[in-house]
């Protein structure tokens, strides 16, 4: 077990899309743990370290509300890039007036988490790297606000505001709940085959308001 660390993640809008809905973008109920993840990545990533995430607590109520969003319905094709690039003479840019679209999702509104989570070594880490060192840097930028950029939920678009939580005990929205269960949720991806990326899956339990991860049996 590596060092452990609590924070505290808030925000006005948050959409953990669902991979089976393509179009109409819908929000799983709860922060997933590949997005807690990304959060913890973007306020401190380091080759030599790997985080894993143990509990999510669900501070505020589940919420849902409907948006509609301009998207794009088309992207920069590849092959079109590495044809210009050795000379040929096609367009790069896509047309917002043909290819843009307004399509609805179902967004949280008003979220709040505590993520606990620990770092564990990984082979990257150099000669003067250590648990304890890893651990007072990652202390100090919670406590300074500092992160390689902004942390969002699920998008870009919607910034997660984060601090670190020092409390013992977490009090959630459904400490009386004491079993909710949300179904298959997406744990994370798979990139042990870069040529082969694989999503893997979990059955999320929601008991008195806390999503724990520890030792939940991830499918493929």
């Amino acid at each position: 077990m590596g060092k452990g660390v609590k924070i505290k993640v808030w925000g006005d809008y948050a959409l953990f899309s669902r991979p089976e809905l393509k179009v109409e973008r819908c929000s799983y109920d709860v922060m997933t743990p590949s997005a807690a993840r990304g959060i913890l990545e973007a306020i401190y990533w380091h080759p030599g370290l790997k985080w894993i995430i143990d509990r999510i607590y669900v501070n505020k109520p589940i919420r849902f509300t409907s948006v509609r969003r301009n998207e794009v319905k088309s992207k920069i094709s590849a092959s079109n890039v590495l044809s210009v690039y050795n000379g040929a003479k096609k367009p790069l840019y896509i047309s917002t007036k043909e290819d843009i679209v307004q399509r609805a999702s179902l967004l949280l509104c008003d979220v709040e988490y505590v993520i606990e989570a620990h770092f564990e070594m990984t082979r990257q880490a150099n000669e003067t790297d250590n648990p304890g060192k890893f651990k007072d840097i990652i202390m100090r930028r919670l406590r300074r606000g500092e992160c390689f950029h902004m942390p969002y939920f699920g998008c870009r678009e919607f910034p997660a505001h984060f601090s670190l939580c020092e409390d013992e005990d977490i009090h959630t929205a459904y400490e009386d709940v004491d079993e909710k269960d949300l179904g298959l949720m997406l744990y994370d991806m798979d990139y042990s085959d870069k040529d082969n990326i694989q999503p893997m899956f979990f059955r999320a339990i929601l008991k008195q308001g806390v999503l724990d991860l520890r030792n939940c049996e991830v499918m493929r």
